[in-house]
């Protein structure tokens, strides 16, 4: 049993079984033992890896969508650029060397990061400490202006609740303890729980034994985006994987060794993630004020940004080996059997915002 499953256990031995979005909130961000809190979990030695990792090709072309968008933005100076969850600080590099192309843009931007793991803090500052960036734990200390968000494999981690459907109403799954006494397990509230009102009114009439997932924390930072945009002029631009409609049913899993882990086995020594419902999430930030454009799929995004051009040009001055290496980066991003379609790319805007390179015909 890890130290984190220790802590548990005796706060469940003390105060009753946890919802499932307390114990994400601990096994990943508990300050001393919580998995981001311990680790760089990133890349071929670490648990997963993210799309900055597989080509600078989709960080620098993050940037490029930046450059555009802070033109149709009208050129404000100066104006903020936020990453949320920048991992290793690589898509941002990459991104920033993109912006090179747009001077007056990489004089007017200040950089800020909202990251809580000192560990990765550690490896950003490594990475963009010429940038000068400033670190947030939450995205509410970032100071008001003009912004830029970027956020991709953010939502994922937001901690999520689940419910089950019974006969008597929806019963929230929460995390107790086994009949061991010492191993963790989920269990269901013996009575209809009141926080089933966060359950979307689409689910009404779900049959006996359906499970729906909902994310509070993701609705909570959509509204707070749209706040901020309808107060300024900007964009935020997330990419996660999810379902561009609702659907039920469980998508929490824990990842280790680039493999599925068991969610409750060896807590703070896992990833733990879920789909996002980026319908939800738009629809929050729609009835907060935002524009809302998308999601489409990475593959017509990056598509649309313009990937193949920006391989080609690589691949002019690229040896045998690292011609080998773009041209597998390029196609894990946007094969559909790959990253190419179950990522998704949406984009939120100030009203009235043209609507962001990527997103063409699409209404807000």
């Amino acid at each position: 049993m890890t130290a984190l499953a220790s802590l548990l256990a005796r706060r469940i031995q003390a105060t009753g079984p946890i919802t499932v979005a307390e114990f994400m909130t601990e096994a990943l961000q508990h300050p001393r033992h919580g998995y981001y809190a311990t680790r760089d979990p990133l890349g071929a030695g670490g648990d997963f890896i993210t799309a900055p990792e597989v080509s600078q090709v989709f960080g620098e072309l993050i940037g490029l969508w930046c450059a555009d968008t802070w033109e149709r933005m009208g050129r404000p100076d100066p104006v903020l650029l936020v990453e949320l969850g920048p991992g290793r600080g690589t898509l941002m590099a990459d991104a920033l060397r993109a912006i090179k192309v747009a001077p007056d843009l990489r004089g007017a931007l200040r950089l800020h990061l909202v990251e809580t793991s000192g560990v990765l803090r550690a490896l950003q500052a490594k990475a963009l400490g010429t940038a000068t960036p400033t670190w947030h734990d939450r995205l509410d200390t970032v100071p008001p202006g003009p912004l830029l968000v970027v956020a991709n494999e953010f939502l994922d981690a937001l901690p999520i609740r689940q419910f089950e459907r019974r006969a008597g109403g929806w019963h929230e799954r929460r995390v107790g303890l086994a009949a061991d006494g010492s191993s963790l397990a989920f269990l269901l509230e013996p009575a209809p729980s009141a926080s089933a009102a966060l359950i979307p009114g689409r689910y009404t009439g779900a049959p006996v034994g359906s499970l729906v997932e909902v994310c509070p924390a993701a609705l909570t930072l959509a509204a707070h985006l749209a706040q901020r945009l309808n107060a300024t002029t900007g964009a935020a631009l997330l990419i996660d994987y999810g379902s561009s409609e609702s659907i039920g049913g469980a998508t929490l899993q824990g990842v280790r060794k680039h493999g599925h882990h068991p969610v409750l086995e060896e807590p703070g020594d896992a990833d733990l993630t879920a789909h996002v419902d980026f319908a939800a999430f738009a629809a929050a930030a729609r009835s907060a004020g935002a524009d809302v454009h998308g999601p489409v799929t990475q593959r017509d995004f990056l598509c649309a940004l313009g990937i193949d051009a920006r391989q080609r040009r690589l691949l002019e001055t690229a040896s045998v080996a690292q011609a080998e290496a773009i041209r597998a980066g390029v196609t894990r991003l946007i094969d559909p059997a790959q990253m190419g379609v179950h990522f998704k790319v949406l984009a939120l805007a100030s009203p009235g915002l043209a609507a962001p390179a990527g997103f063409a015909g699409q209404s807000p």
